[in-house]
């Protein structure tokens, strides 16, 4: 079996060991008695950064493993000024909602108004067959293929819309811009640990910026609700994501509404005017509110809070819509911020994991009821759970979620000391975490930059890429987020993607993105294949490549390429350097 892979042909035994690297990524950890300083400062540099850059190790162990992980948890105090200048060219990560409306949603919504005049001036299409014995009394239904044909032509419909929007005013730019960003701060800055808790709580606070106007409010979610609380109280962050429009909009909250039950009496006038503005067709029925919307409520405590064994049930779940309805947004186009919507609000009595509400009450209910779920023991459990998975292992030790469980409790929810925890206690330099996780592809690609010292000029290539490795930032469908277990990663299409990727890097072929190989090893080294393998491997991964591996690349040395012009030269050294990035070894942290 062989497997072309952007020019460069895979032996069935490379094959194997990439697309059958499942069992080396999931299988237990490491016998050894303990690490070596040089181990655990890339350990170090694995788990708490995206992997070290060249030279990075050194400077670890030259500064301490101890300073350095201090340095990482108080990231105010790294000058990371770089970073700047990096993200000027993406004016949009500074806009404010409303600009980002005015100048993305809005354009949209006059193309659409637009098509929809042109539509309404047009001749009636002839009616098709199913429509036949409309005469006779109700028209039949559509078939399934004219409702497939009626699908498509809406798709075709509205992409025709988006062309005729400048490419600088579609809505896609603005996450275009901030996956960009995201991937710049990941590969670039100094603040390392900092981005990766970034990376940690958007998955856990999921959203997806695919669904309607998430578009333009996931950029303020990021920069003005997460990236500012990722160190201070849980409460204060969960708060702050509970009144996120993004969030809102996200999870439906912004449409949910009291029932008849328990209305405010002038709830009918409230219909009337929430969100007044043009609207039409779908956008009209996804605003609208329609009743109690549960949806919000329970993400709240089965992923955001309790976790799925916290102990709630499904009544839990529908007093805390209750507590919740009446928190919305505004309109989008003065800015969509949240609003307090006191005429959509159950004005009814309600108890919530025996959390006792008296009638009457109104936005308080939900504060208090949020900042209960922050402090509750469950909580503190699913939160250090998650942390530990992220930062230690993806089957965590019992004994550290409960002593981080305990911290997080102790320090009122204090997520900078519950990750002190876990970053300075004795499992999390236990060898049997050494590269016992799996990178997910943000992690992989990022880490693969750092490792051969590229600098990217433009990141959207790469983006675009993880998108084809199955994590295009931004756009998680479900609200549980990229996972941060090996079992979601492992398989044979992710994998080739990564070697592709690898070997794309290695070779400059990826737009904007430069690496300087012969930097990484000895001109001796770098002249002789041979030797370039040992010297890259040490400057990549450490030295940790398995026989199998060396055995795979020996071969594909072996089997020489073109000659070079100059005798002297190492035409290998690019195919060296991506298959050991593309490796098990290197895919594992």
């Amino acid at each position: 079996m062989t497997i072309r892979l952007r020019g460069v042909l895979v032996t069935s035994l490379a094959t194997a060991l990439l697309i059958a690297a499942s069992a080396a990524v999931l299988s237990a950890a490491s016998e050894k008695a303990a690490m070596t300083a040089r181990e655990k400062a890339l350990h170090v540099l694995n788990r708490l950064a995206f992997g070290p850059r060249p030279g990075d190790v050194d400077r670890v162990l030259e500064m301490g493993i101890s300073a350095y992980i201090e340095r990482q948890l108080k990231p105010e105090r790294i000058a990371d000024s770089a970073i700047g200048a990096q993200l000027k060219g993406l004016p949009t990560l500074a806009m404010s909602q409303r600009e980002l409306f005015d100048n993305f949603e809005r354009p949209l919504r006059e193309a659409r108004q637009r098509a929809r005049r042109d539509m309404a001036s047009a001749e009636p299409p002839h009616p098709g067959p199913s429509f036949a014995k409309a005469s006779e009394g109700t028209p039949l239904p559509p078939s399934s293929s004219e409702a497939r044909r009626a699908k498509e032509e809406g798709e075709g419909a509205e992409q025709k819309v988006r062309e005729q929007i400048p490419p600088e005013k579609r809505p896609r730019r603005v996450i275009e811009e901030l996956s960009q960003a995201r991937i710049v701060r990941a590969a670039l800055s100094e603040r390392q640990l900092n981005e990766v808790l970034v990376d940690f709580w958007m998955n856990h606070f999921n959203v997806f910026a695919g669904k309607g106007l998430d578009r333009i409010f996931i950029t303020a979610f990021e920069r003005d609700v997460v990236r500012p609380r990722i160190w201070g109280k849980f409460e204060d962050l969960l708060l702050a994501t509970a009144k996120s429009p993004a969030m809102l909009f996200y999870l439906d909250n912004a449409q949910s509404a009291a029932d008849a039950e328990h209305r405010p009496p002038d709830l009918r006038r409230a219909f009337r005017s929430l969100f007044a503005m043009p609207r039409a067709g779908a956008q009209a029925a996804q605003n609208r509110p329609s009743g109690l919307n549960e949806n919000y409520a329970r993400e709240l405590m089965e992923l955001h809070t309790l976790g799925v064994d916290g102990g709630y049930t499904q009544k839990d779940v529908t007093e805390l819509a209750r507590v919740l309805t009446g928190w919305s947004i505004g309109r989008p186009e003065q800015g969509g911020e949240f609003l307090f919507r006191a005429n959509l609000h159950d004005v009814g009595s309600k108890t919530v994991l025996g959390q006792k509400l008296a009638a009457s009450g109104g936005i308080e209910e939900g504060e208090k009821m949020i900042r209960f779920l922050a402090r509750h023991p469950a909580t503190a459990h699913h939160i250090a759970f998650q942390l530990v998975v992220r930062l230690v292992g993806d089957e965590p030790p019992k004994g550290l979620v409960e002593r981080v469980a305990k911290r997080f409790l102790a320090t009122d929810g204090d997520l900078g000391e519950t990750v002190r925890a876990i970053v300075t206690s004795p499992e999390f330099f236990d060898p049997r975490y050494y590269r016992a996780k799996v990178k997910s592809p943000f992690e992989y690609v990022v880490s693969a930059m750092r490792a051969v010292g590229a600098t990217p000029a433009a990141t959207l290539p790469i983006a675009r890429r993880l998108a084809q490795m199955g994590e295009p930032l931004y756009l998680c469908q479900p609200p549980t987020g990229y996972s941060d277990t090996a079992r979601a990663w492992v398989n044979t299409g992710g994998l080739v993607a990564r070697l592709n990727f690898a070997l794309d890097l290695a070779a400059d072929k990826l737009p904007g993105t430069r690496t300087d190989l012969p930097a990484l090893l000895s001109s001796e080294a770098a002249a002789d294949p041979g030797k370039s393998l040992d010297a890259l491997a040490r400057a990549l991964v450490g030295g940790d490549l398995s026989a199998e591996t060396r055995e795979t690349i020996a071969k594909r040395i072996a089997s020489g390429s073109a000659p070079a012009e100059d005798p002297g030269a190492n035409t290998q050294l690019p195919m060296i350097a991506g298959l050991i990035l593309g490796s098990p070894e290197f895919q594992r942290q």
